[in-house]
């Protein structure tokens, strides 16, 4: 999966730099989640085809789906105008993309105040990770 257009990428300022990185559903257009990239985040998934993120709590490299089997592979990859966040549209295999079960991670709505689930639970997170 090669990277395209003028930047060849996003801009990361050094190795460490992140930028936000947005999953959204190849076909159904849901937005699955937000993560975020360094640089070798990045060129892990061009290598890939498979969304890998830097996650800021494990202060590592995470290959979406590495513990739950739920990946995502990488059909098209988008860079805003500033070349500071990247769109990825994929194909969500296993059905959901949260840690906590539900398809996405924007499972909860704001409606008069108060955040109501509106998403379906696909899997029991304790059941998944072994907590």
């Amino acid at each position: 999966m090669a990277a395209s257009s003028e930047t060849n990428g996003p801009i990361f300022a050094t190795d460490d730099t992140l930028v936000p990185a947005i999953a959204q559903d190849l076909v159904s257009g849901q937005v699955l989640m937000l993560a975020y990239m360094n640089r070798a985040a990045w060129e892990q998934t061009l290598a890939t085809g498979e969304a890998v993120y830097y996650s800021r709590s494990r202060s590592r490299l995470w290959r979406k789906g590495e513990e739950s089997g739920n990946l995502q592979k990488v059909r098209e990859i988008y860079v805003d105008c500033d070349a500071d966040t990247v769109l990825l549209k994929v194909e969500q295999i296993g059905g959901a993309a949260c840690h906590e079960g539900y398809v996405s991670c924007f499972f909860r709505q704001c409606v008069d105040g108060e955040l109501k689930v509106i998403g379906e639970r696909i899997f029991d997170p304790q059941q998944v990770y072994h907590k």
